[in-house]
């Protein structure tokens, strides 16, 4: 029964320069997904900052609740009042594992990690205002939304009762000041061999502005560009020498695998356009210069041609501010990544362990990995084990091992029949296996403690909400 008489709107506490606002009004009932139209009461509403959300509670809720960061992020101006009900019919399976849960569309589309973490953490506070202080509460982060949960846990986990215990899937985790160096070195060395973004005939940009601000540019625009140059959508035969020689080169060269090679560039052209044309004020936060691409055809040609660049000092910070983790985590934390993940390479776990072991909070972190080849979906199986083995953890205060999460899989395999594919001997190469680093790239945390209590007193530090 929803809870009465609260309080309209009130106002929590600051994430740097991004103020979280309680709610406005109660969520309203609404029809579940189909998955649990019989099992569970869904509920959705727009809290006071303009973000929509979605509740959903079990008929047979276990007393928890799991508070669901997304991923993307998506680029539309305003919060898609679509999105967290979308992201409730894919995590149906914490529902029907007896968790109630609770997501978030933020307030807004673009880039923004404190913002989204606000947002999650202003969920969390409208689901307790409205159905009373859960018995245990996680944070769950899908790809970005993994940066994003990892924010929260940083952030609002020492508060007590808030959170107790975070699960990481397909994390971004090596933050936003280094975890898409590899786009940036994709939007260069295409534009090396395509010379067709922009075109010579076209105006003129740097390359880290990703497109233009005024460009009308289209998905279906880029893809037809991408095709233009490398054929990478054509049966291989049906490629000229010349488009199978660029593709060769810019997969070799950036190592991105060829089936996510559009995505990537997708997000090296409007997601970057977003960053630096709307969050950063015309800034530069990447740079490229310093570093060495191998793997090509003639790779003094390349090096000596591809454009270099030097990102802008206050922009590199505010992004760092904005995404970069510090690893001062006081709450147990499992991740669960895919060997094979095309979007969020698996290194991505080596710079979050790195990042804790340097911040001295690795016993806090337990990490599995799996066989699977996918970014946005793994095994249901896997994802109610992971939940079941985060709760055992924070319920007893036994930290499970790889191993002993990976044996206990099996039983939920029995109910949702999806797999379990653990490798429990599998542990990441470094970040900069995958991701060419940059000139003093090398250490973690990308953002100390120290550096981020430092920032936080700079006014406009970050990214605005």
């Amino acid at each position: 029964m929803l809870v009465s008489g609260l309080a309209a709107v009130a106002l929590l506490g600051t994430l740097g320069n991004t103020t979280a606002v309680a709610r406005t009004g109660h969520p309203a009932v609404t029809t579940c997904p189909p998955r649990l139209a019989d099992t569970a009461t869904c509920y959705s509403g727009q809290d006071a900052a303009g973000a929509y959300y979605t509740i959903a509670v079990p008929t047979r809720w276990n007393g928890s609740l799991v508070v669901h960061a997304h991923g993307g992020p998506d680029l539309g101006d305003s919060s898609d009042p679509a999105r967290s009900g979308d992201d409730l019919e894919r995590w149906a399976v914490m529902v029907d594992e007896g968790y109630a849960w609770v997501g978030s569309s933020y307030r807004r589309g673009g880039y923004g990690t404190r913002m989204a973490a606000a947002d999650t953490e202003n969920a969390r506070r409208l689901f307790v205002s409205e159905f009373g202080r859960p018995a245990r509460t996680y944070v769950h982060g899908q790809s970005w939304g993994g940066d994003v949960a990892a924010k929260v846990a940083e952030t609002y986990g020492t508060r007590p009762g808030a959170y107790d215990g975070a699960l990481l899937t397909s994390g971004v985790l090596g933050g936003g000041s280094r975890g898409y160096d590899y786009r940036v070195d994709l939007r260069v060395v295409y534009q090396y061999y395509c010379r067709n973004h922009p075109r010579p005939s076209e105006p003129r940009y740097p390359l880290w502005q990703g497109l233009r601000a005024g460009s009308t540019m289209t998905n279906e625009g880029l893809r037809a560009r991408l095709e233009e140059c490398t054929g990478y959508s054509s049966d291989p035969a049906d490629r000229t020498a010349s488009q199978q020689r660029n593709l060769d080169d810019i997969l070799a060269v950036t190592r991105v695998p060829e089936r996510s090679l559009e995505s990537h560039l997708r997000f090296a052209t409007f997601t970057f356009r977003d960053i630096v044309s709307k969050r950063l004020g015309g800034r530069n936060p990447f740079g490229n210069r310093g570093v060495v691409y191998t793997g090509s055809h003639d790779d003094k040609a390349l090096n000596d041609g591809v454009e270099r660049f030097t990102a802008d000092p206050t922009a590199h910070r505010d992004l760092s501010y904005d995404s970069d983790l510090t690893g001062r985590v006081s709450l147990p934390v499992l991740t669960l990544h895919a060997i094979g993940d095309p979007t969020a390479f698996v290194e991505h776990e080596a710079a979050y362990r790195a990042t804790l072991l340097g911040a001295g909070r690795a016993g806090n972190l337990v990490q599995t990995f799996t066989t699977e080849t996918e970014h946005s979906a793994l095994s249901d199986s896997e994802y109610a084990n992971s939940m079941a083995a985060l709760d055992t953890w924070v319920r007893s205060g036994r930290k499970p091992g790889a191993r002993s999460v990976a044996a206990s899989c099996g039983a939920y395999d029995r109910t949702y029949g999806s797999g379990c594919f653990y490798d429990v001997d599998f542990r990441p190469s470094s970040y900069a296996s995958a991701v060419r680093p940059r000139p003093g790239g090398l250490a973690w945390p990308a953002m100390t403690a120290r550096q981020e209590k430092a920032w936080s007193r700079i006014e406009g530090v970050g990214i605005a909400p």
